[in-house]
């Protein structure tokens, strides 16, 4: 009987954080592929996009976000519901978190099979669970929640949360900055990284690439890998995304 563990499992390499600054109000925490945060500061307060898989790993962002600002972390983004990406969400609460925004369509996915996501996500990534334990009991909900487009307001800096379709899952959401014309895309986008496709809609998926490279960002920080910050590469995402030689 053969003994070899899934890649999942064998995958115990730490990766080498990058804290990026894109914009004047937006960074971007990667790590060679491992799910990415992104960061924006606006003129009184800090948003966070997906919050990494623990409280223990979401503290080195803010660790971090404190190395360039000291405004509080009022407002947490799901882009979507994968447990691995917002487990961590109790973290920035602490530090004075003030809401955890999602569209209704990931609120209804965590309804349903929640919990059967938080298991198996556990169980198959280990290593992207650092400190496990530190997460509390139960699931990560929204304190608010909207349909299509909402807008947050930093200050002056404005902040559109935008369901452009569905792709990585049905409550895919994108946080675009247009004064600055950067986009956080979630796992609708990922670079030099093989997306999830367990929740995914592949019949809408190329369409909703398309509606996001009709905003034309100038820049953008995919779900996993290195944030896209050059005409070359933000030129060919689209075209070149596994959903277009898929479909």
């Amino acid at each position: 009987m053969s003994t070899k563990t899934f890649a999942s499992h064998a995958d115990l390499e730490e990766k080498q954080v990058s804290f990026v600054q894109l914009s004047e109000h937006a960074w971007a925490y990667t790590a060679e592929g491992d799910p990415n945060t992104g960061i924006i500061i606006g003129d009184d307060a800090v948003m966070v996009i997906d919050t990494q898989a623990t409280p223990v790993m979401a503290q080195d962002v803010i660790r971090r976000i404190r190395t360039v600002t000291d405004k509080p972390i009022k407002y947490v983004l799901m882009s979507h519901y994968h447990a691995v990406r917002v487990l961590g969400a109790s973290a920035y609460m602490a530090e004075g978190g003030e809401q955890i925004i999602a569209s209704q369509d990931t609120y209804d996915l965590i309804v349903q099979r929640g919990e059967q996501d938080k298991a198996s996500e556990i169980g198959r990534f280990p290593r992207l669970f650092q400190n496990v334990e530190s997460v509390p009991p139960g699931l990560t909900w929204p304190t608010m929640t909207f349909t299509g487009k909402m807008t947050v307001w930093l200050g002056k800096l404005e902040v559109q949360l935008l369901q452009l379709g569905r792709g990585h899952t049905k409550g895919d959401t994108v946080a675009w900055l247009p004064q600055e014309k950067v986009l956080f895309s979630g796992d609708l986008v990922e670079f030099d990284a093989t997306p999830y496709a367990g929740d995914a809609y592949f019949q809408d998926w190329p369409q909703t690439l398309r509606n996001i490279a009709a905003l034309k960002p100038e820049k953008l920080v995919p779900g996993r890998g290195a944030a896209l910050s050059t005409p070359p590469l933000m030129l060919t995402w689209p075209t070149n995304s596994p959903m277009s030689s898929i479909m």
